[in-house]
């Protein structure tokens, strides 16, 4: 089986300005963060972000970086909303699809399943029709004759998606209660990379945790990244839980300029072993 571990600058070396880039994950649970820092880190630039979302969103709008946000949500869960992309949203920094959980859901499942829709009562009779004029109906072609919302694939050029242990061959491993949607954003995307909380060998699967839990497989993967505490400050159970005291200061430090700048330069100017060593631990808080 082919080896494809990539470090974090090799997997932004495969992406490129302008593309549409799936982030899996969802809310501030499981996300690639050492991908999102590396990609803060290049000159990448007017990205299309389709995301569960959480800080990789926020820290993206807050970079430049976003042309595009798609979502069903951003959230930090503990906190509502992020800050970041809130203010992004609010004053039109970025465009927006923003689309009912589900029809979120079906756009990646059409996507991976190579179809150009799917469709769903999902947004009938909601302002998610009004907000998204691009959005199209479609009658049943049988005798009830429904009129239903076709809701358009969700198609990346690229995906990341964060896990707790993986293969060489990039096999996936998610040990916590949330696998999902992840399999889609790869299945949806032309490039599939996965960062993890640790490579180990393939035979060491069944001692981690159950078959059940083997989630990811390597024929949905390009690239494979080791990235200890990868997905901080979100939580990566059973591994590490969110970390809300860093993830307080995240959040006041994009209230002020001054402070977001200090925010800035100590934790996300410096590469990921700079980032990792500034926390205390990968479930410690702010330093």
């Amino acid at each position: 089986m082919a080896d494809k571990r990539l470090t974090l600058d090799e997997l932004v070396g495969e992406l490129r300005s302008g593309m549409t880039i799936g982030i899996g994950g969802w809310g501030s649970r499981r996300k690639p963060m050492a991908a999102v820092r590396a990609i803060l880190r290049s000159d990448l630039s007017d990205l299309t972000v389709v995301s569960y979302g959480g800080p990789d969103v926020g820290l993206l709008c807050a970079a430049g970086k976003v042309k595009k946000v798609v979502y069903g949500f951003v959230t930090l869960d503990s906190v509502p909303t992020d800050p970041h992309f809130k203010a992004a949203r609010q004053t039109g920094a970025i465009e927006a699809m923003e689309i009912d959980e589900g029809m979120f859901y079906l756009g990646l499942f059409a996507a991976a399943q190579r179809v150009p829709f799917l469709p769903t009562r999902a947004g009938l009779g909601s302002d998610v029709m009004r907000v998204n004029p691009s959005l199209r109906t479609i009658t049943s072609p049988y005798d009830d004759g429904e009129e239903l919302v076709a809701m358009p694939a969700l198609r990346l050029d690229a995906a990341v998606i964060h896990v707790n242990r993986a293969d060489a061959s990039g096999s996936g491993q998610i040990l916590g209660p949330d696998p999902f949607f992840d399999e889609l954003f790869l299945g949806a995307a032309e490039r599939r990379f996965m960062t993890t909380e640790r490579i180990i060998a393939t035979n060491q699967f069944a001692s981690e945790g159950a078959l059940q839990t083997m989630c990811i497989s390597r024929l949905l993967t390009d690239g494979v990244v080791e990235t200890p505490g990868g997905a901080h400050f979100t939580a990566c159970v059973p591994d590490y839980s969110r970390d809300e005291v860093f993830q307080k200061a995240y959040v006041a430090a994009a209230a002020e300029p001054d402070r977001w700048s200090a925010f800035t330069k100590e934790y996300l100017e410096a590469d990921e072993a700079g980032y990792q060593a500034a926390i205390e631990t990968p479930d410690g808080g702010a330093s």
